[in-house]
């Protein structure tokens, strides 16, 4: 594992001026991109694997990448079930040290999140957690729509409930996701430092990283963040949360 990763690099110096009225604008206007129908046979897949090992409590794992996350996921909470979710076949489908009996509680999928977001909240399903570990950044000011929580799907993510985890090397992003959720949940929701430095250069034991990104991070000595919020079971879904039926087949 090499340690020398860069570290955020934005023309941006704090939360962005525009954010809180962009939330709000998403969360007042509904939001109809149709559903691929590549996003829909992912989604009943995924599903499917969660309701046949008995419908248990759903994690969701945004934007897995390679998947390391939702394995370490599926084996830290056996008594739940894992869907990894990203939109890269070629993430997905690398090849690394997986152990010889892959846990049955977790199964990976590729498909858009913005669309696996809504079919989730389309059909009812809330996950009692969820993850967004180590998002693209979008560093750039201009890129603030870009951001998930810049999103038009961002109302969707509250609207979903349940333990929400962000975490990024790029505190402004933390800071911004925090904002997002406090201003469309009402909860006070914090920045917070978490595993800030490279384990060698520290006396206390840290978990093992979840993603190959946050190992990464760590050993090249970046600061890393979070925010975490436990939303109701329904999440505050917003009355303009909607889905377009129509799904391109």
């Amino acid at each position: 594992m090499h340690a020398n990763s860069r570290t955020v690099s934005s023309n941006q110096h704090g939360i962005h001026d525009q954010l809180d009225q962009l939330v709000h604008r998403h969360a007042s206007s509904p939001f109809q991109k149709p559903v691929t129908a590549v996003s829909r046979s992912a989604f009943d897949h995924g599903i499917h694997a969660w309701r046949a090992a008995g419908s248990a409590p759903l994690i969701l794992d945004a934007g897995c990448g390679v998947g390391l996350s939702t394995l370490k996921l599926a084996q830290a909470y056996p008594q739940a079930f894992v869907i990894g979710v990203d939109q890269s076949a070629d993430r997905l489908g690398r090849q690394l040290s997986w152990p010889d009996r892959l846990p049955q509680n977790q199964v990976r999928v590729r498909a858009d999140l913005v669309d696996f977001w809504r079919l989730l909240l389309d059909a009812g399903i809330h996950p009692e957690q969820h993850y967004v570990l180590y998002p693209n950044p979008w560093p750039k000011r201009a890129h603030i729509g870009r951001r998930w929580h810049g999103h038009a799907v961002f109302p969707v993510i509250v609207a979903l409930g349940g333990r929400i985890e962000c975490r990024s090397n790029w505190k402004i992003y933390i800071e911004e996701f925090a904002a997002a959720l406090q201003q469309l949940s009402g909860e006070t929701v914090q920045c917070e430092p978490y595993l800030a430095g490279p384990p060698e250069q520290t006396t206390t034991a840290l978990p093992d990283a979840l993603t190959p990104f946050e190992e990464k991070y760590r050993r090249s000595g970046h600061a890393l963040w979070r925010c975490l919020l436990q939303l109701p079971a329904t999440g505050k879904a917003h009355p303009c949360v909607t889905m377009d039926d129509s799904v391109i087949r």
